[in-house]
């Protein structure tokens, strides 16, 4: 085993240049027949090259945090990073007396005295203050950042004043031949000789952290679980507390799907069922209306270039604008136009005559919020597989498009994704390995040879290898949230929370495999695939544990590259400030269309998260092997906290709220990275002839196992459930306060496709006297009479 290990490290060394490391082991047989891991001559990341790495990052950070301090205070780039408080109305554009130019530049240069002033601002605003401006997701999603300040700040205090000196006095390092190591090498465990006792403080420390990541999971979820359920008690009167989303409605012969549907309801909550919207498949509708918006953009962007040049514009027929016939721009797009509304009308009208265009799902809404959560709670039918229901999504949050699909059409989508995405994640991992085994001394020299002579000095290799194997990683990264969002649609998940969450799971999925696992085997997905089919279960810790202390300074410099640096491109906005820009100089001619090009965007939850976890991961995989790591990962956590509160107040315009919904799949990614640092942890101590250290680590899964299962038993419920007695003292105080309150008028319009939205194209079941009847009158029961008065005629 000990050979397969060897030559398996050996041979990824090729492959995978991991921060510049060139990798080369071999085993050596001790007196007792074991082998032992020696590593002559690999040439380690010394202090140097980091600290290259650190004032790259630095620097860059610096640089875009300065830019930022400038940029933010002009008057002109004032949409850009104060776009909230304009959606709000709270916010004007800035007037200035004096020259023009004061319009544009801010000339005051008493304000550039307090360029930092932002960061204080943004730690001001009191967390309930912040709830009613920004909404209950973003805090809990900045929470997350505060969680890990909670999480990683103790565990580095106890870490350096405990394990530490351990490290640096075992001197192991030093009495190994032709080992080239340097100062950062020393404070981790692999600096501790094997078979040492010193190796149970680490496995003593591990308990305390481990206990100690239980007690601030486990107050932040209670914490999390109460300012959920408060919100959902004290939020003001929407069309989601009312309504269930029904899906998979059996097929009637008799009845359409709309009528089939108020039949069901009024018989089986004759009490409270109120009205409810069938859905319809205007999907081809949809595009067609964005398609005349998009040409409407350009109708509009040639007609004020018109009135500006007096001259008619011109324009290409062909792809892009740029082949095919010119002829004239305001007369071809306005003859599109008028195409696209004949077109829009027409396809309008298939879909509202054609039965087949109501789709099997509907938004049923009732006279109160505890009849809603009754019927969203519990099975309807004796068959399980229909007439199912759920919370509806608050409107904004629906995704129209998924709703057409097929129930019975999920499960295959979703097994298909789940192949796919095994497929990508392992297939990936192919262009990161070759480019990044391109990222070192040696894979330079070799594809560019006349390069060799530069690549020897010892500033250039000290920027190679400490500053781009991180950069070459973030680059493939860009396009992976795009790729993995089209998966979640093609799942067909209903609301855009639900893709959010999904998608989250698989970046995470992808950064803990490629990211995490693939940048400490350093191997190609076919080598790391035979390997671990070859090896037990239980030896597969054991290859990447040996490996986790050889990467420490690979990923300080993908925290710095990613985190740091990344962080501050955040806070500078440099893409949506250029082409807020670009469309404030030729489109934007009215108010209106000024804040119709400012974007303010949204936190992205489905990227920013997954990368989050990979930080816990680190920080609880390394605090107890290469305590090193933990500083730079406080000084993100630390940083981001401020930065993206910042934003939150002043920047981002959230698409949907969902109550924090999505705290459970955090918590989880949580649990599942402690799992992997204690399983890392025995594979690493089972290495260095340890007697009963696995049997002593042995417990630390078993009770992450058992903390997970009672915190989701304890809290999990709040998140997916509404409780009765809040909903009745909800509803009690409603009828109290607005006695006159018409909730269907309310609701009518809030789950009608936005395509029909505006105009009467259709009406709203009506409810009349029969309420109050047993029986229903239904279409089938009319055309059963009918059936009979024929036969008796006859």
């Amino acid at each position: 085993m000990w050979q397969v290990f060897a030559e398996f490290h050996w041979d990824a060394s090729c492959n995978q240049g991991g921060g510049g490391d060139k990798e080369m082991m071999h085993t050596s047989e001790s007196k007792n027949g074991q082998g032992k891991l020696h590593h002559p001559g690999r040439k380690m990341a010394n202090l140097r090259e980091i600290s290259v790495s650190a004032a790259l990052n630095l620097l860059s950070a610096f640089a875009f945090l300065v830019a930022f301090a400038i940029l933010r205070l002009q008057p002109i780039n004032d949409r850009v990073y104060f776009p909230k408080w304009y959606l709000k109305g709270a916010r004007s554009s800035p007037s200035r007396s004096g020259p023009s130019v004061n319009k544009f530049v801010n000339l005051d240069w008493r304000t550039y005295s307090r360029f930092l002033n932002w960061m204080p601002a943004a730690l001001r605003m009191p967390e309930p203050e912040l709830i009613d401006h920004a909404g209950l997701d973003s805090v809990v999603y900045i929470r997350i950042y505060l969680l890990g300040l909670k999480i990683i700040v103790p565990l580095a205090i106890l870490a350096f004043l405990v394990l530490v000196p351990v490290n640096w006095t075992g001197d192991t390092l030093e009495d190994i031949r032709n080992l080239t190591f340097s100062d950062i090498d020393k404070l981790s465990i692999s600096n501790v000789p094997d078979g040492s006792k010193r190796f149970w403080v680490h496995i003593v420390m591990s308990y305390v952290f481990t206990l100690w990541t239980f007690y601030v999971l486990y107050v932040e979820y209670k914490a999390v679980a109460a300012m959920r359920l408060k919100y959902l008690a004290s939020e003001i009167r929407c069309p989601d507390q009312f309504t269930v989303l029904v899906r998979n409605i059996p097929p009637d012969p008799d009845e359409s799907v709309s009528e089939h549907v108020e039949h069901f309801f009024r018989v089986n909550h004759p009490d409270f069922y109120l009205t409810h919207q069938a859905v319809y498949n205007a999907n081809k509708l949809a595009k067609l209306v964005e398609e005349k918006k998009s040409l409407q953009n350009w109708y509009t962007y040639y007609l004020n270039k018109y009135e500006r040049i007096s001259k008619s514009p011109t324009v290409r027929t062909g792809f892009g604008g740029l082949f095919g016939k010119k002829v004239d721009a305001i007369d071809y797009y306005s003859s599109e136009i008028q195409k696209l509304i004949e077109a829009e009308a027409s396809e309008r009208e298939k879909v509202l005559s054609d039965p087949e265009a109501i789709v099997p799902a509907a938004f049923v809404s009732f006279k109160s919020r505890w009849s809603a959560a009754v019927c969203a709670q519990t099975q309807l039918s004796h068959d399980p597989t229909i007439w199912l229901t759920e919370w509806a999504p608050e409107p904004r949050d629906v995704y129209w498009s998924n709703l057409t699909i097929p129930y019975f059409d999920l499960t295959i989508r979703r097994l298909l994704m789940a192949v796919a995405l095994f497929f990508l994640i392992f297939f990936f991992m192919i262009p990161i390995a070759f480019v990044q085994s391109l990222a070192n001394i040696d894979g330079i020299e070799k594809v560019f040879p006349f390069l060799r002579q530069l690549m020897e000095k010892e500033s250039v290799k000290s920027v190679i290898q400490g500053f781009l194997p991180g950069i070459i990683l973030k680059i493939f990264l860009i396009l992976l949230p795009t790729i993995l969002m089209t998966m979640s649609k093609i799942e067909g998940f209903p609301s855009i929370s639900s893709l959010d969450r999904r998608s989250a799971g698989k970046y995470h999925l992808f950064l803990l495999v490629n990211v995490f696992l693939g940048s400490i085997i350093t191997g190609t997905a076919f080598q790391q695939l035979k390997i671990f089919l070859h090896q037990p279960p239980a030896e597969i810790p054991k290859t990447i544990g040996v490996s986790i202390p050889l990467k420490a300074t690979f990923f300080i410099t993908y925290i710095m590259v990613d985190g740091w640096a990344g962080v501050a491109a955040e806070i500078l906005r440099l893409v949506p400030l250029i082409i807020f820009h670009l469309k404030s100089t030729f489109l934007v001619k009215t108010e209106q269309d000024r804040e119709e090009a400012m974007d303010p965007g949204c936190l992205n939850f489905a990227t920013h998260e997954p990368r989050i976890q990979l930080y816990f991961l680190l920080g609880l995989v390394y605090s107890a092997v290469t305590p090193v790591l933990l500083p730079f990962i406080i000084v993100f956590f630390a940083f981001a906290y401020v930065v993206f509160r910042h934003q939150v107040i002043n920047v981002y315009d959230q698409k949907y709220e969902s109550g924090g919904s999505f705290w459970p799949d955090v918590h989880q990614r949580l649990i599942i990275g402690l799992l992997i640092s204690q399983l890392l942890l025995m594979g690493l101590l089972s290495t260095k002839n340890i007697d009963k250290s696995t049997i002593a680590l042995i417990p630390l899964p078993i009770l992450t196992i058992w903390f997970h299962f009672y915190c989701k038993g304890r809290f999990e419920s709040a998140f997916v459930r509404f409780p009765l007695q809040d909903a009745m003292i909800k509803d009690t105080l409603e009828r109290a306060t607005e006695p006159n309150l018409n909730l269907k008028e309310y609701l009518k319009d809030s789950y009608m496709h936005p395509v029909f939205k505006g105009r009467v194209y259709f009406e709203s079941p009506q409810i009349s006297d029969e309420e109050s009847n047993t029986l229903v009158m239904t279409t089938r029961i009319s055309k059963q009479c009918a059936e009979s008065c024929s036969t008796n005629s006859n």
